[in-house]
């Protein structure tokens, strides 16, 4: 009996690892009920079916990605058409290879199963819209066939005055410009408009400022999926009666290129969110280059980014240098930043270098609420110390000069004090008296930091007077509100480029700020980003541990790394923990 179990078993795990892999995609506009039982659905279905990836959840609909065995994403979508809820969803079901514990995996988000509630499914726009649009308002769906027929109406037939280009219609896509650089539709005869744009929150500025390009035309929009055309298309069509004509490809380049495997009008390969990267047609044709040398590539595997905007860019194993010091387009475009002449390509291979060489990181690091740089320089020793191969720390006073404070049992100490300071202040913020001394009013209050919702703009101001005078910096570590300041300046990153340009921050002890509060959705801010934070309750007695998760929560996924410790409000310095703050920087010498 002992032998059969055995190689029942061990039958079971072959059939297990053999069995097929896939990736499900699909999303759905609808009304929901009760966002509490769809949540309780998506928990029990992909926990008991060992399903990974990401699922987004409003009032408004869903928008799913997920990845597992083909038998359990096909059970899922049994369970989930079940549901009235989910009537005449495209569910998008592709079998390939089992995703590896990689970094694209992990960028992904398919190692882990994240499941959220969000206010929108995509975020359509950074800032709020005067005329936000009605998704019931979208484009028509075309089907793959339509979409088709479309173009190869305009290819044979030439417009009235004789002339090969069809001036009735123009081709949009509505993705990042990252993604049309390796895929995009191509028409002899008709227009195709690319937007470049760095994310699709970017797209409304473009519409608005594109208009007249599309008034009057038959619009035909395209995505990866479907799903950003939706709110998109409405966008356009809510202009007025002179943009009505604004069609969308139903499936996405997905189901596009699922009917026309020879690739049809599609050129190069359709960019997906998952462990794949990207799917081609049966030509494997290459329409993308290398952003250093132009030599034909379009394999964003290696994952390079922008140093600026983080941005995906494309650079050949040839061109890629350590350090990812890279500027993409949009922001060569823009004048930010410059190429270093270390990534000019050269014809002649460049001596190899030891360790010993390598340019250490400078970071930027912010002091807590009532600490100053001198004292924060103390407390970080250890730290400082045990990165020294790898790191250069330089720290500033914050701005805002603080009152010193004594309890009323107490007199004021004799003697000289250092001087403390703050990034951000209270309303009733008071500047310190001659004497620099103040009764405290009340008993230390553990969520003081609550109330701290001025003084942002000064500290802005100051940082990028810091920047100017003593960058450049890699990167920004901050502690306790210094870390709720760092992410504040995260969270405009982008509106800062030319003025505070980093490549990543270190929270650490930190908490949501004020700026962060109001519009900023989970997982919407794209800077790599390290939280370090006491894991129990009640350990720190400054900064509580789920305010720090919370704010871990407001950055994306695919590009956090959080460290859970054991103490209080401090940054750990021992194995494991500086083992691991080692490997983050790592990345970016």
């Amino acid at each position: 009996m002992g032998t059969s179990s055995c190689g029942d078993g061990e039958k079971q795990r072959i059939e297990d690892e053999e069995e097929q892999y896939g990736v499900l995609l699909y999303y759905k506009y609808t009304s929901v009920p009760d966002l509490d039982e769809l949540v309780a659905f998506y928990e029990s279905s992909c926990n008991s079916l060992g399903l990974l990836g990401r699922v987004r959840l409003s009032t408004h609909g869903v928008n799913v990605t997920v990845g597992g065995k083909l038998s359990a994403l096909e059970e899922h979508i049994a369970a989930a058409k079940s549901n009235c809820l989910f009537e005449g969803t495209d569910f998008k079901l592709a079998s390939c290879q089992h995703p590896l514990n990689d970094k694209v995996s992990q960028e992904c988000g398919f190692t882990s199963l994240s499941i959220r509630v969000v206010e929108e499914l995509v975020t359509f726009s950074t800032c709020p819209l005067l005329k936000p649009p009605e998704v019931s308002n979208a484009g028509k769906h075309l089907s793959a066939e339509e979409f088709h027929s479309v173009l190869q109406s305009a290819n044979e037939q030439p417009d009235g005055d004789g002339k090969s280009e069809n001036k009735e219609l123009v081709l949009l896509d509505a993705r990042n410009l990252y993604e049309t650089r390796i895929g995009k539709f191509e028409s002899e005869n008709v227009e195709t408009l690319d937007p470049e744009i760095r994310q699709y929150s970017d797209l409304p500025t473009w519409i608005d400022q594109n208009a007249e390009k599309l008034k009057g035309k038959n619009v035909l929009m395209y995505c990866t999926g479907g799903i950003r055309c939706e709110m998109a298309s409405a966008y356009i069509r809510s202009k007025g009666t002179e943009f009505e004509n604004t069609f969308q490809l139903y499936g996405g380049i997905q189901r596009y290129l699922e009917q026309f495997p020879n690739g049809g009008f599609f050129k190069g390969k359709n960019f997906v969110f998952d462990h794949r990267i990207s799917v081609g047609s049966s030509k494997e044709d290459i329409i993308g280059c290398c952003l250093l040398c132009n030599n034909t590539f379009d394999d964003y595997s290696p994952r390079c980014r922008c140093r600026l905007c983080r941005m995906l860019v494309l650079v050949c194993n040839h061109c890629q240098v350590k350090g990812n010091d890279y500027v993409c387009e949009l922001c060569r475009k823009h004048g930010k930043g410059q190429v270093p002449l270390s990534l000019v390509p050269s014809s002649q291979p460049c001596e190899s270098k030891g360790d010993d060489t390598r340019r250490k990181l400078r970071i930027l690091c912010l002091h807590g609420f009532r600490q100053n740089a001198s004292g924060f320089k103390g407390r970080t020793g250890s730290l400082a110390k045990k990165l020294k191969n790898i790191a250069e720390l330089v720290f500033i006073d914050a701005p805002h000069k603080l009152q010193f404070i004594y309890q009323t049992a107490t007199s004021p100490p004799p003697g000289a004090c250092s001087k403390k300071f703050a990034w951000l202040v209270s309303p009733d913020f008071d500047k310190p008296s001659e004497t620099g001394w103040t009764v405290a009013q009340s008993q230390f209050d553990p969520l003081q930091y609550q109330n701290q919702t001025e003084g942002f703009d000064k500290s802005l101001a100051y940082l990028k007077k810091a920047f100017a005078e003593k960058g450049p910096f890699d990167g920004i570590l901050g502690f306790s509100q210094g870390a709720a300041m760092a992410a504040a300046v995260c969270g405009k990153q982008e509106q800062l480029l030319g003025e505070i340009d980093f490549r990543f921050c270190v929270l650490c002890s930190g908490f949501t700020p004020w700026p962060l509060m109001e519009k900023t959705e989970r997982g919407s801010i794209k800077c790599p980003s390290l939280h370090i934070f006491g894991s129990q309750p009640g350990k720190d007695r400054q900064i509580v541990t789920q305010a720090s998760s919370d704010l871990a929560g407001l950055f994306d996924e695919g590009c956090a790394t959080i460290i859970e410790h054991d103490f209080g409000h401090i940054i750990p310095t021992k194995s494991p923990y500086i083992d691991e703050i080692k490997a983050f920087l790592n990345q970016f010498v």
